[in-house]
């Protein structure tokens, strides 16, 4: 029998076991073995570095901003109110006018020569009541002395009274001489800004015709967007309050999520702080709902002495609806969506996470208004995807931050 397979295999059974035996002495570890989180020595597992942000306890305003578009409050196309031919123009195009200022004036030649013959007339009948006047009381005299009968007396009268009435008619007519002379000059209706002129000197004129020029009001000026239905009741609180509407330019980006269907505009502290945003008033909630689109229109009125608005112009109104009072802040980012729920991390005085559900009602820019936390707690904003409910963890400089909660600058319901 040959006993050189079997010595073979002890020897290599016993250098197998040397080496194991000497990689426990110098603490080394099996390859194969998977290496735990958790020291082995203490029993303790190892803290995961996380953001962690306070929850904050803030009265919030909750905003809208809705797509809108700027209307002027008063327009007025300027027509001529008579056929004539225009004589001067007094205006620029696009300049700007105030109430009363003269426009244009037509030829007056015809309507200058009704006014005096109007006059001429007038002079002549208030010469003949005069003398009927006389008549009528020499006729008095007359009759006191028994020369004449009754009947020349109370025909003396009835000139008279013919008289008086010619003078009434005449003065009525003269009256309206004058106003076909003042057609021949047209003066702005409003104060505001001049559009196109469409006439120049010479040009033929009628009432039918186009518009001489357009003439619409700048300051203060009106803002209409709509509103959807669900924010009904708080538009008509708004409406009596006299509710303020800040109106942003609609071409800057979008941030944070914010209500309704407009453009979401990206506004400053230093815009806020310094009043660069048009700021008015809600004036105006229509009457009906519209069914087709589920929302309802409303108007704001803009003070507007440096022309920053310009009729026709696409803006974002933003609106404050209402405020809820002692309201849980946290960041967007802290929340966990999965499926239809909501949830966060909340890390407690041992720095123990434990997974707890949550409802949004409101986000504004980076943070959101939730029900399921407390004011005081801390949530996970960074490194969520490494936890879960029992984890340790450990807090780290947050990258973001959670500033400006006091006064959000958008808003959107949830």
């Amino acid at each position: 029998m040959n006993k050189k397979p079997i010595a073979w295999t002890a020897a290599a059974i016993a250098a197998l076991g040397a080496v194991y035996f000497l990689g426990h002495r110098h603490g080394g570890v099996d390859a194969g073995a998977a290496i735990p989180s958790a020291n082995a020595a203490s029993g303790t597992t190892a803290a995961l570095a996380v953001g962690l942000v306070t929850a904050k306890v803030l009265d919030v305003p909750v905003v809208i901003d809705e797509a809108g578009s700027v209307v002027s409050l008063n327009t007025v196309d300027v027509h001529s109110q008579v056929a004539s031919t225009i004589r001067s123009v007094e205006i620029k195009e696009g300049q700007f006018v105030r109430k009363g200022d003269l426009l244009f004036t037509f030829d007056d030649r015809p309507d200058r020569a009704n006014v005096e013959k109007a006059r001429a007339q007038l002079a002549r009948d208030k010469a003949t009541a005069a003398d009927a006047e006389r008549q009528w009381k020499r006729a008095q005299d007359l009759l006191a002395q028994n020369f004449i009968a009754q009947s020349a007396v109370d025909t003396a009268r009835a000139n008279l009274d013919a008289q008086v009435a010619a003078v009434g008619a005449d003065a009525a007519a003269l009256q309206a001489a004058e106003v076909a002379l003042s057609y021949d000059t047209v003066r702005s209706p409003l104060t505001g800004r001049a559009g196109a002129v469409n006439v120049y000197p010479g040009t033929l004129v009628s009432p039918t015709g186009n518009p001489l020029v357009t003439i619409s009001q700048i300051d203060p000026i009106g803002v209409n967007f709509a509103v959807p239905e669900t924010q009904f009741a708080s538009l008509l609180k708004g409406l009596s309050a006299g509710e303020k509407v800040t109106i942003l330019p609609s071409d800057t980006q979008p941030t944070g999520t914010v209500a309704g269907s407009g453009p979401k505009p990206r506004t400053t502290p230093e815009d806020r702080a310094i009043g660069k945003l048009p700021e008015g008033r809600l004036s105006f909630v229509d009457n009906a709902i519209d069914a087709t689109t589920g929302t309802i229109r409303a108007k704001a009125e803009v003070p507007n002495a440096q022309s920053t608005l310009w009729p026709g112009q696409y803006v974002t109104a933003r609106l404050r609806l209402h405020t809820i009072a002692g309201a849980v802040v946290i960041p967007q980012v802290a929340v966990i969506q999965r499926g239809d729920l909501r949830g966060v991390y909340v890390a407690d005085a041992a720095d123990t996470v434990a997974w707890r559900e949550v409802h949004t009602r409101y986000g504004y820019g980076e943070m959101v208004v939730v029900d399921g936390v407390k004011g005081g707690e801390r949530v996970v904003t960074e490194g969520k995807q490494n936890v879960k409910p029992g984890s340790l963890v450990r807090a780290v400089a947050a990258t973001r931050s959670p500033a400006a909660v006091a006064a959000p600058a958008t808003g959107a319901s949830q």
